[in-house]
């Protein structure tokens, strides 16, 4: 017995360190960080949201929306867009390529094509039909985008078995973020149909799920009249009601709640008009959710990814401004609409098995004609005045306007062969052009193309400038209006520019794998992308500029 037992003993001792073996090679192959690694991203992109919007409101929201982010999770309070211009094409695709336009080339909402002699926009593509729709508001891809996004990364990562949904009400805030390789992505369509639309880009036809949404009467229960939700007399964080910085809606002759329109409530038509109400983020969020769970998201091992752009916020800003009380009402719904999402993904996926973060695709501007009356410097454009100035300009100096071929997003683009005809040097008529620029009122500063082709900046509005340049796309003179002077009319706001008041925005970092805590170091959008990759593991998109925010991390 004794001698089977020790002839066993050599068989009993290489059973033990075989599973010493396997539990040591299951450890490395199994490290901390994979166990925090989330089922499920979920990506929310808040369309014009200002970060003041988050602290000027704290007091109203509840403890499940943007307090629960902020306080269970990481806030970046110094997180800022490092170029311009600030629009939501433009932002969108930052946030998900992790670097700027100067690279991902998405230089803005619309652009003039110089290879297509016109204005080009940025998720158009005739290449590909309406998926939904018989108009053409779903001939949609992302052609324009020259670089790869974290959505395309996670799927590339997992052999495209991570699914990726992108759903927004703008075509653009679903295109951009969903990448190259979405499994789908959703835009609304207003007019007199309200319903969710693809591209054949991704896909052939409607899902049924999707289709079952759109029948379901769920947007036309939204045609209602807008209410505050609390006692408008609590509102004392924005201005009177009824003042002379906003729009109107149709019918009205004050700009003041209820907003109760024919076209508001008539359910058969004007379906466009939703966007301009809280009302088209509860739909985004009610389609959301229905993603969720049609397409099981973070139901398995594999890491999918639902994009999220809350659009009305910025129709809303746009019509109403920054200190308007609809402003105000729209951002406590929006709390609503967050409690909502992530008390359906802690029913769904599951508490700490999700991630979650919240920014702006950029940020606005208090309504310049209030802030002149509050004796704040402000004002606007006189583009006539400026166009016929500079009409005058070109004749008198080259001989012909036809050296002139667009004037878009504060560039200059001009006629490089007629340039080379007058025997002139690009460099010499642009720097003619910027200083003739530089003469007029309301311009505070002005680059060349010259300029931000042979500099390398690192700080300050030629800094934002350049990040936002692309060599190929780009124009040859950029200008830079005075701090808050705007082209735009005299009631709601605006955005566009390298002013801090456009490119200061929230960042929020919540879930699986993410510290409580906050910084006030400085981060910028290009550095979301970097930061999911590696909290992902996945390689960063190829065109990355943005650095992992190390505060979060460590």
């Amino acid at each position: 017995m004794k001698k089977i037992t020790f002839l066993l003993l050599p068989f009993f001792l290489l059973g033990i360190l075989t599973v010493d073996a396997q539990r040591k090679n299951r450890k490395n192959h199994d490290p901390k960080e994979s166990q925090n690694r989330p089922k499920l991203v979920v990506g929310i992109v808040v369309d014009q949201m200002r970060y003041d919007y988050l602290t000027r409101f704290w007091n109203h929201y509840g403890e499940g929306g943007f307090k629960r982010l902020a306080n269970q999770g990481f806030n970046c309070k110094n997180h800022h867009f490092n170029y311009a211009p600030t629009s939501t094409g433009p932002g969108h695709a930052s946030v998900y390529t992790g670097t700027t336009p100067a690279t991902h080339g998405i230089i803005g909402n619309h652009w003039y094509g110089k290879t297509e002699d016109k204005m080009v926009y940025c998720a158009s593509d005739d290449a590909f039909e309406s998926v939904g729709t018989t108009t053409d508001d779903g001939k949609m891809s992302p052609h324009r985008m020259l670089t790869t996004t974290i959505t395309d990364q996670l799927r590339l990562h997992t052999q495209m078995r991570g699914k990726v949904i992108a759903v927004a009400l703008k075509d653009r805030g679903a295109v951009l973020p969903g990448g190259h390789t979405a499994n789908a992505a959703y835009w609304f369509e207003g007019g007199d149909t309200g319903q969710w639309i693809s591209s054949s880009y991704y896909m052939d036809a409607l899902p049924e799920w999707v289709n079952n949404f759109n029948a379901s009467g769920k947007i036309k229960s939204y045609k209602k009249a807008w209410t505050t939700l609390k006692n408008i007399s609590s509102y004392l964080e924005s201005g009177p009601d009824n003042n002379a910085y906003e729009g109107l809606f149709e019918t009205e002759i004050a700009p003041t709640f209820p907003h109760s329109t024919p076209n508001l409530l008539n359910k058969e038509k004007d379906f466009e008009i939703l966007k301009y109400t809280p009302y088209g983020n509860s739909i985004t969020t009610d389609f959301a959710l229905a993603a969720i769970e049609a397409e099981q998201l973070g139901k398995d091992g594999i890491a999918d990814f639902l994009a999220i752009s809350f659009s009305s916020t910025d129709y809303i800003g746009h019509k109403y401004g920054v200190n308007s009380k609809e402003v105000q009402d729209t951002y406590l719904r929006l709390d609503l609409e967050l409690d909502r999402l992530l008390n359906t993904l802690d029913a769904q996926v599951g508490a700490g098995q999700y991630m979650v973060f919240l920014t702006a695709d950029h940020g606005a501007i208090n309504v310049p004609a209030y802030l002149k009356d509050e004796k704040v410097p402000a004002g606007y454009l006189d583009n006539e005045k400026m166009k016929e100035d500079f009409t005058n300009f070109l004749k008198y100096r080259y001989g012909t306007t036809d050296i002139l071929k667009n004037v878009s997003n504060n560039q200059i683009f001009l006629d490089h062969k007629i340039i080379k005809n007058l025997d002139m040097g690009l460099d010499d008529v642009q720097e003619e052009i910027a200083a003739e620029i530089l003469s007029y009122d309301m311009i505070d500063k002005v680059y060349t193309g010259y300029q931000m082709w042979q500099n390398e900046y690192t700080s300050g509005i030629p800094y934002i400038l350049q990040n936002g340049w692309h060599q190929k796309r780009s124009g040859d003179v950029l200008y830079v209006t005075k701090p808050a002077h705007i082209s735009y009319p005299r009631t709601g706001s605006s955005h566009g520019t390298p002013m801090i008041y456009d490119t200061h925005v929230p960042l929020l970092f919540y879930g699986a794998g993410i510290k409580k805590g906050s910084t006030a170091h400085r981060t910028e959008i290009p550095d979301i992308a970097p930061t999911l990759a590696v909290m992902l593991g996945t390689a960063f998109p190829n065109g990355t500029t943005g650095k992992p925010i190390v505060k979060m991390l460590e």
